[in-house]
């Protein structure tokens, strides 16, 4: 073997050897923007107090928070519901549209319904429901 074709062959090797986890890392990323989202914790069970003024936007109609990664809304008609945030697309917290009565991701623009399902993708999962229940000034949102 001559001089130019061992040094070749070594520059080769080394290129591959150096360049190869940058190749395999990015192929990972690919995958892994794919793979679809959690659609929510199971095991949910916290109390909002409506009388602290950090949970004040569920008083008005329209209203909405986000806790524990969970949005809690007030529909137009007064009902709460309670859905995960996270988008199932790739997991952008969804914002509630009141006036549409829907859940909106305003990174791809994916929605769902008040009751967590698909309306329009391009998520393709629904987004997990909670229940909700009010006594007095107390809303507890649980699974």
């Amino acid at each position: 073997m001559k001089r130019y074709e061992f040094l070749t062959v070594l520059g080769a090797s080394a290129g591959t050897v150096i360049f190869a986890p940058f190749l395999a890392s990015c192929s990972k990323d690919i995958t892994a923007t794919s793979d679809p989202i959690p659609s929510g914790a199971s095991g949910v069970d916290f109390t909002l107090d409506l009388t602290q003024a950090a949970n004040a936007p569920l008083l008005t109609n329209g209203g909405s928070l986000v806790k524990s990664g969970i949005i809690v809304a007030k529909t137009s008609g007064g009902v709460y519901v309670a859905v995960a945030a996270a988008c199932t697309h790739e997991g952008a917290n969804v914002v509630f549209d009141s006036a549409n009565s829907k859940f909106h991701c305003p990174n791809h623009g994916s929605n769902f319904g008040t009751n967590g399902s698909l309306l329009n993708g391009p998520a393709t999962t629904a987004l997990k429901l909670y229940n909700t229940q009010l006594t007095g000034t107390s809303l507890r949102v649980f699974a």
